[in-house]
């Protein structure tokens, strides 16, 4: 059963993708946050997690399909490449252009916060909707939603070299500059096992650089070593 008030809504979404989905709590079932349930636990319908996990999967074949088919480039540049386009800044990006964040369906306490964590939930929203429309269309229809809204974003990350490991990138920099190697430092992290928030700094010696937040300490590490970059004026 689809909670009806927001059965108008979706319909909103799917002319605007143009895509129409014949199982309507599968698109509904995308958008529902874990958090949304501890305040409606009357919900017939789940979270989207499991969806996200399947949407992943199909996102990566996808990406995978047609960077193999399209570009001759070595393992390593397409892996590069392949990353640069589902990670969750690119995803969060692709879920603000779509309108997704309108249709996002979160506890009072989640809908003000506007900042990492939201981002984060939006890149989410963006695979559980792609797995989502996999078990309602196909992969056909998937891989076309990849496609047009996510492999649209190639051609820019090439160009701008977007794709480069901000790590490796950092590191490359202050050794040559500084003659120091970076290292990261977890200095907060928050929330319970599934959904785990972390700010790491990176350091020079004794020089606190930059500050990054992510879901994991890797995405951290990775967005403190891009402000980094910035801060430094390496990019």
């Amino acid at each position: 059963m689809i909670i009806e008030n927001f059965v108008e809504n979706f319909s909103v979404l799917e002319q605007r993708l143009g895509i129409e989905f014949t199982r309507k709590e599968l698109l509904q079932q995308a958008f529902i946050h874990r958090s949304y349930l501890n305040e409606h636990p009357d919900s017939t319908l789940e979270h989207n997690e499991r969806l996200e996990f399947l949407g992943d999967a199909v996102l990566e074949l996808a990406v995978t399909k047609h960077l193999y088919k399209s570009y001759p480039n070595p393992e390593g540049d397409l892996t590069s490449w392949r990353a640069a386009l589902v990670n969750s800044k690119m995803l969060a990006k692709i879920a603000e252009e779509t309108g997704f964040n309108d249709f996002l369906l979160l506890s009072r306490g989640e809908t003000k916060d506007m900042g990492k964590a939201r981002q984060v939930i939006m890149a989410n929203a963006v695979e559980a909707f792609i797995g989502a429309l996999y078990l309602d269309k196909g992969f056909e229809e998937a891989e076309q939603f990849v496609v047009t809204h996510i492999l649209k974003e190639l051609p820019g990350i090439i160009s701008q070299q977007l794709y480069r490991d901000a790590k490796s990138h950092f590191q490359e920099e202050a050794q040559d500059r500084a003659g120091i190697t970076p290292t990261y430092e977890v200095l907060d992290e928050w929330g319970p096992d599934h959904a785990k928030h972390f700010v790491v700094g990176v350091y020079l010696g004794e020089e606190l650089v930059a500050k990054g937040e992510g879901s994991s300490k890797q995405e951290a590490q990775t967005d403190a070593a891009e402000k980094g970059l910035a801060a430094k004026g390496w990019s």
